[in-house]
């Protein structure tokens, strides 16, 4: 079941397309990625999504029904630019933004409470937001975003501007709060994160959705035919019996352990690739090599930049 669907959408600024046609489906309790360089449209439709703005045409549905704008209050946004009160303290600032999202202050306090301490930052109630880092204050908005407990979560950029350490911190939020049944959609130009965190994308480029997909199927429909295989034996015989078969673009021995990468000159089951090198050595490792999601990320725009032309 889809949490969120969005159909043909499509945005103008005067004679600028901002979004063309777009439609997304997010599964519930999904993490879904929106993708694709900067202006491609990724923080219109997030806006869209949030009531910010109108699209000119399109639909959309929440929960199975056409959506209307008191869905906003099911729906926690970390924008990429962030809306801070600098003079504020950050208790008092964290509490007044969870009364707007309609908690009791009672609720407010507990709630805020808890995720002081499970992100370690009890000792900032009472800094004000312009006396801590930017990563500081992205802990205190990622707080602010998640509090009311919504059924959407639309996290964009959200790492932007903070250390590893608390970047693990973070995802490792993300994860928990989607293992409880949270729907995602996560907006970034970090491609390992997409692979660590998105169950399915969608990359804009240029205001048009060009890619759409669960993450591994993607992967795979990208493969290159590559292998990395190691083995304890004769790399003599192993390269005699893929001769015709494949092409072995690298090979090393570490510690009487011969490592090869090879590519498959035409397309055969993998099993085939086993079975002509197992009865001549000991196979310790054997693995297809799948591009990276940033090399597609890459291939895909370059193609979708030149039939632009």
């Amino acid at each position: 079941m889809n949490l969120f669907q969005a159909n043909h959408i499509e945005k103008k600024y005067g004679n600028f397309n901002a979004l063309t046609d777009v439609s997304i489906s997010v599964p519930e309790g999904s993490i879904y990625g929106l993708l694709g360089p900067n202006g491609a449209g990724k923080t219109t439709l997030m806006r869209i999504i949030n009531h910010i703005y109108a699209p000119d045409n399109g639909e959309m549905f929440f929960k199975g029904r056409k959506m209307v704008a008191s869905d906003v209050v099911c729906i926690g946004y970390l924008p990429e630019e962030r809306g801070l009160y600098k003079k504020m303290k950050v208790g008092e600032q964290v509490l007044y933004l969870a009364r707007l999202k309609g908690l009791s202050r009672t609720e407010a306090l507990k709630r805020s409470k808890y995720w002081f301490e499970k992100l370690e930052i009890q000792s900032w109630w009472d800094k004000k937001i312009e006396d801590l880092s930017k990563g500081m204050a992205q802990k205190v908005q990622f707080v602010i975003t998640i509090i009311h407990n919504p059924d959407l979560l639309i996290f964009d950029e959200p790492f932007s501007g903070i250390d590893p350490i608390n970047a693990a911190l973070l995802r490792d939020q993300i994860l928990e709060i989607r293992n409880t049944g949270t729907t995602i959609i996560f907006s970034t130009h970090n491609m390992s994160s997409v692979e660590e965190l998105c169950d399915r994308i969608t990359l804009i480029n240029k205001s048009k959705c060009i890619l759409e997909g669960n993450v591994r199927e993607i992967k795979r429909s990208f493969t290159s035919d590559i292998f990395e295989i190691s083995f304890i034996g004769d790399f003599g015989l192993v390269k005699e019996q893929l001769n015709s078969h494949y092409q072995i673009l690298d090979h090393k021995i570490v510690a009487d352990e011969n490592f090869i990468r090879l590519k498959m000159i035409n397309r055969q089951n993998d099993n085939m690739l086993l079975s002509l090198i197992l009865p001549f050595v000991h196979v310790t490792s054997f693995s297809e090599v799948f591009p990276s999601m940033n090399d597609i990320f890459i291939k895909v725009v370059e193609s979708s930049n030149k039939q632009e032309l």
